[in-house]
């Protein structure tokens, strides 16, 4: 698993809000303490390392593709994928096979920063997120993203105001002033994207 940092956040830190950027500073306690709330487990295992993204030709040619056959073809996922690069849309589509309990993931729209606007980004609405159970399945959700770094292309995570990279470690954003805003009603995924698709792709996991 990637180790997990903030990254030069000015840029991301209202990846889902528009409002100007903002980093404040914090204790360190601070932070400590709200990631110890979070409950968020890190150890969570990556997925099969033979999952990839393959334009057709490329299947067809490889020498593994028999094994690869074996494999679960990912299908179309929740979110409405037009839009969304491909890095992006393998996140979307794995997180909706391994977790069936999500029924809402939001993708290109609108914003005034890029991630959105550019589809490298998805918004997993966590259902029931003011229980218990539903804050749990976020935690799962974006540990799941954090163990699968590389194979995403992830840039950066954000669920319950904590900012989560691919390296370095985490920290607490400022208050927003709402649930949706402070990412406690769906987890953020951000990857590097990896190009808009041309048809040919293929997702397997």
């Amino acid at each position: 698993m990637a180790a997990i940092a903030a990254l030069p956040v000015a840029a991301i830190l209202t990846a889902s809000t528009g409002g100007a950027p903002t980093k404040v500073a914090l204790p360190e306690a601070d932070c400590c303490a709200e990631l110890v709330a979070a409950g968020l487990d890190l150890s969570a295992a990556p997925i099969g390392a033979h999952y990839t993204v393959l334009p057709q030709a490329e299947l067809v040619a490889s020498r593994s593709a028999v094994h690869r056959s074996a494999l679960r073809a990912l299908p179309v996922g929740v979110a409405p994928e037009r839009g969304l690069q491909i890095k992006t849309i393998l996140a979307e589509r794995l997180v909706s096979a391994y977790f069936p309990q999500i029924h809402s993931i939001g993708g290109v729209r609108a914003d005034a920063l890029k991630w959105h606007p550019m589809g490298l980004a998805i918004d997993v609405m966590i259902p029931n997120y003011q229980t218990t159970a539903g804050k749990e399945l976020g935690d799962q959700i974006a540990a799941f993203a954090l163990a699968n770094a590389d194979r995403l292309s992830l840039n950066h995570v954000i669920w319950r105001r904590i900012m989560y990279s691919r390296t370095g470690k985490p920290y607490l954003m400022p208050n927003l002033g709402g649930d949706d805003a402070n990412h406690y009603t769906h987890v953020h995924i951000a990857t590097d994207g990896g190009g808009y698709p041309t048809g040919g792709e293929q997702y397997f996991g």
